[in-house]
């Protein structure tokens, strides 16, 4: 029978932290999960994290007998990760080596406009161009990097350029003797000789993907297929998980267990959620907290169930089917005890607003908000630094649309009319089809212009993205 996460009593000591493990080799079915390399700090002064990315194409081996042709960051795929503290200075110096201009926005992070990789700043062909920025106190979290050219995003997602980015707390509530795994989740889909398929200008297949995203019929986790990974029979591990498709929704389960899920998108939760499954719109992440409820020797596989996400026009073929994502195996040898999970993880103090609280409407319909497409010399909304908020958020049409905003993050304080039960740190939050969701951000620190949009990439690309510009110092 499944026991209960919360109310199992977990003690005693297990293995030391996971340590970063060597790239990936070329993915094969059933290989161990490796973990992304973690970029080289290349400055050993105390605070100051500084790193060098090259954007460049490649050949690699993405499904087994085939090689493909890709962007990549620094050679792997996904990109290797990037790992910093609260507080830390951070540098990064991209160099781009693609054949077309690029961006690398910093997805989720608190930085000034310039920092932001935005389309406002693009970096030619041949050309470096330098990222720096601070973390804020109280950021801890999962958080990722990937390109934002104007009108070339889904292509150069798809075509390999992406990683993660880790900021840790030194006072971490989560035991640090708990083993650490990232999850970078990903899809794509080829031709038969391993060429990435990517629809004809003007065809069906095009408008297909307009209306869904792109989809792709691969999934990958840490760019392998259908990886291992091994579990102890009473073991907890922790796992950030990131998706980091174009489109596709996740709903994932492990069949016999629960998940602990203790945090999202802007770190961990006050407490504990305990959950059957996890649905994780692209682009969001979460850490959950997995105990090994197995006996050693069995296996489990972790699920991507069906999710609805479209317009019934426009369903894709087996978009109902139940997928499988990674093998989780138990090892053998007898069951070990865990470490005991903190009740209260860490405060998340609410954005002060009342019914004076200015709020913003925008209206998601099908490629555009508000009636109107991106256009980068308008301005959608202007506010003062210094200014607190309500956007609400209203989905008129029959699909999901994740909606991001950049620079800031909020807090979700209602869907439908109803307050959510707990708040938490955002930067995206998916609105399903013809709901409404409202969230409360503050503007600190950084006046500039914002974009705001819809974060499947093909409707970013089409138009469906707004700027807000944010005016200071407040007077």
């Amino acid at each position: 029978m499944r026991r209960r996460f919360l109310t199992t009593l977990l003690s005693a000591s297990l293995l030391g932290a996971c340590t970063p493990e060597p790239p990936p080799e070329p993915a094969v079915a059933g290989a161990p999960l490796a973990q992304p390399p973690v970029l080289q700090d290349l400055n050993p002064a105390d605070g100051i994290v500084e790193v060098e990315l090259v954007a460049a194409p490649d050949r690699l081996s993405l499904v087994p007998g085939t090689e493909t042709d890709v962007y990549v960051y620094n050679g792997t795929f996904p990109g290797p990760t990037i790992e910093v503290q609260e507080g830390d200075s951070v540098v990064v110096r991209l160099r781009n080596d693609l054949p077309e201009s690029t961006t690398i926005h910093w997805h989720g992070l608190h930085l000034p406009y310039h920092a932001d990789g935005s389309p406002y700043d693009p970096v030619e062909a041949g050309e470096d161009y330098t990222y720096a920025f601070t973390i804020p106190e109280g950021t801890a979290g999962t958080y990722w990097y990937h390109p934002h050219p104007k009108d070339r995003t889904t292509w150069q997602l798809g075509k390999g350029l992406f990683g993660a980015f880790i900021v840790r707390d030194p006072d971490d509530p989560i035991p640090a003797e708990i083993p650490e795994r990232l999850l970078i989740v990903s899809d794509n889909r080829f031709e038969e000789d391993g060429t990435l398929s990517f629809p004809e200008p003007g065809s069906r297949e095009e408008a297909i993907d307009e209306q869904n995203g792109r989809e792709g019929d691969v999934l990958f986790v840490n760019g392998q297929v259908m990886p291992r990974l091994e579990l102890r029979p009473g073991d907890v591990q922790r796992w950030r998980i990131l998706n980091a498709s174009g489109a596709r929704v996740l709903r994932l389960s492990l069949p016999g267990h629960t998940f602990l899920h203790v945090g999202s998108d802007g770190g961990l939760f006050e407490v504990p959620v305990e959950r059957e499954e996890i649905l994780l719109a692209n682009t969001e992440r979460v850490e959950v907290l997995v105990r090994g409820e197995g006996e050693a020797g069995t296996e489990v596989v972790l699920e991507d169930l069906p999710y609805d996400r479209y317009r019934p026009l426009y369903r894709p073929a087996g978009w109902d089917a139940t997928r499988d994502v990674l093998t989780v195996q138990y090892a053998a040898g007898p069951p070990v005890e865990a470490p005991t999970i903190p009740a209260r993880l860490r405060e998340v103090a609410p954005t002060p607003y009342d019914e004076d609280t200015p709020v913003r409407i925008f209206r998601l319909s099908q490629g555009r908000i508000n009636g109107q497409l991106m256009d980068m010399n308008r301005i959608d909304a202007r506010a003062r630094l210094g200014d607190t908020e309500i956007w609400e958020v209203r989905n008129l049409v029959g699909m999901d649309h994740p909606f991001h905003l950049h620079g800031f993050r909020f807090q979700v304080i209602s869907r439908n009319g109803r307050p959510v039960p707990f708040l938490s740190w955002k930067d995206t939050v998916n609105v399903p089809a013809r709901e409404t969701v409202r969230f409360v951000v503050r503007y600190t620190d950084y006046p500039g212009k914002w974009m705001f949009h819809c974060h499947i990439v093909d409707h970013e690309d089409i138009g469906m993205m707004g700027v807000l510009e944010v005016e200071g110092p407040v007077p």
